[in-house]
């Protein structure tokens, strides 16, 4: 890969799977690279990070007689932004099943190689949030000092993570500047895609990169996905009654990190609200 000639890169990097709740962080993705100017760059080779059982490659017909192999992917584009003072390097990206660190590893030494200055990793969690009510982002950085600088709500959480954790993490240790935003989607409609997570963190990139995307198909989205799931809601008193709760709980939190629920409730709430979803 012969390097490009970037000004002042950022590298901004989603993955789907666990790190990419309602599909919120890819989506961001997509509309970002849909707004700029793109370039592929380089590709990494799937076949040392993927258990291709859990993560099969699919198959789709080409020109309409031939078959292809799509292979989970993780592809570096080269993204320039007309009138801003800066490009991007977007790392669209599907989260291995193996080698986290060697593959943490290769993403920073490709963020060295470009000269980015700094890295941006996406992603949105389960939380008990209500979608009625502004989109809650919380943040990591490398150092204090970067928090402030970006005005971001840190977050407290310790758990479970994923490669955006482990990412984040391999940045600190190589003394890569990198912040991680994680947008709350609700836990009772977790499996629905999530245009107004996306739009928020969409939103919140653009402030920290100063490169805009065109977020009205986003905007969109969102009043349709408002509209949607205020119906499905309204339709079970008792999803209604929970979704009230969560609201009230919310607005007293304040800006507090939003509440991760259990695995019980995420059952049993997410369950009752497909089963009405698919009624209607």
């Amino acid at each position: 890969m012969n390097p490009p000639k970037l000004r002042r890169p950022i590298l901004v990097c989603a993955f789907r799977g666990w790190n990419d709740a309602a599909s919120a962080a890819s989506s961001a993705l997509e509309t970002l690279a849909d707004s700029l100017e793109v370039d592929v760059l380089a590709e990494i080779d799937p076949e040392e990070y993927f258990d291709f059982q859990a993560n099969r490659p699919t198959i789709s017909f080409s020109d309409g007689a031939h078959r292809r192999i799509d292979w989970p992917s993780n592809t570096f584009i080269a993204a320039r932004a007309q009138g801003a003072e800066r490009d991007l390097v977007l790392l669209d990206g599907t989260e291995p099943n193996l080698k986290w660190r060697t593959y943490s590893e290769t993403v920073v030494k490709v963020a060295e190689y470009l000269e980015v200055e700094s890295v941006v990793v996406m992603g949105s969690l389960i939380a008990e949030v209500a979608h009625t009510l502004p989109v809650p982002i919380t943040g990591l950085a490398s150092d204090d000092s970067i928090v402030r600088e970006l005005d971001l709500d840190r977050s407290d959480y310790e758990g479970p993570t994923g490669i955006v954790g482990v990412l984040h993490d391999r940045c600190r240790e190589s003394g890569v500047a990198s912040c991680s935003l994680w947008a709350a989607v609700p836990h009772y409609v977790a499996a629905v895609p999530n245009p107004k997570a996306a739009l928020a963190l969409s939103e919140r990139l653009e402030q920290i990169t100063g490169v805009a995307a065109d977020i009205s198909g986003l905007e969109d989205e969102t009043a349709a996905y408002e509209e949607q799931i205020g119906r499905a809601v309204s339709a079970d008193p008792e999803v209604e009654e929970l979704v009230n709760r969560i609201e009230a709980d919310q607005r007293n939190r304040g800006d507090a990190e939003p509440d991760v629920p259990s695995g019980d409730a995420l059952a049993i709430e997410f369950q009752r609200f497909l089963k009405q979803r698919d009624s209607d």
